[in-house]
């Protein structure tokens, strides 16, 4: 089962996330995207893994996610990806803040060729992005963009789409 999990800012998406990954049984594999890039995001990171179960694995991968999932192939194991907005700002853009076509170009298609034939459970979790106004800057409609249409092709290869909003989820596709 592949789910594409989505939701707004501090909507229940990785809670609800992590309940499908416990309710599983299987070894859990946490795939965290996301880098300690000032003192606040630090403090967000060490909250995230306090609150989750020691017993599950968590690997730090900001941008070779497709590597990481082909490493943790298995029918025991559950892998949960928080988040792949992280992770498309990390490919999408460099530390400058420049736009590194082959690097997101490479890393995009390398996940969304992995899906497809996946024999493990896995959860994208992800942020919905476009129900907001457009950005008036370059950089932000990009990234609006791009994780519009990731979330596209994701929720076309995924077996399962949900939708959280204020802790609920909605099935869009199962």
């Amino acid at each position: 089962m592949q789910h594409l999990i989505l939701g707004g800012a501090r909507s229940g998406k990785s809670n609800y996330a992590e309940q499908l990954a416990l309710a599983s049984n299987k070894q859990v594999i946490y795939i965290a995207t996301g880098t300690a890039g000032d003192d606040e995001m630090r403090e967000r990171i060490e909250k995230h893994q306090s609150e989750r179960p020691r017993y599950w694995q968590t690997i730090e991968e900001p941008q070779l996610i497709a590597d990481v999932i082909l490493k943790n192939v298995g029918s025991s194991n559950y892998l949960l990806v928080d988040c792949l907005t992280l992770w498309l700002s990390n490919i999408l853009f460099d530390a400058q803040g420049e736009y590194q076509e082959d690097i997101f170009l490479q890393q995009k298609q390398a996940l969304l060729d992995v899906l497809p034939d996946l024999q493990t459970d896995i959860s994208l979790v992800s942020n919905e992005v476009g129900s907001g106004i457009v950005p008036m800057d370059k950089t932000s409609r990009r990234f609006i963009d791009e994780a519009g249409r990731l979330h596209q092709q994701l929720a076309k290869i995924c077996s399962h789409v949900s939708l959280v909003t204020a802790g609920l989820p909605q099935a869009l596709k199962q």
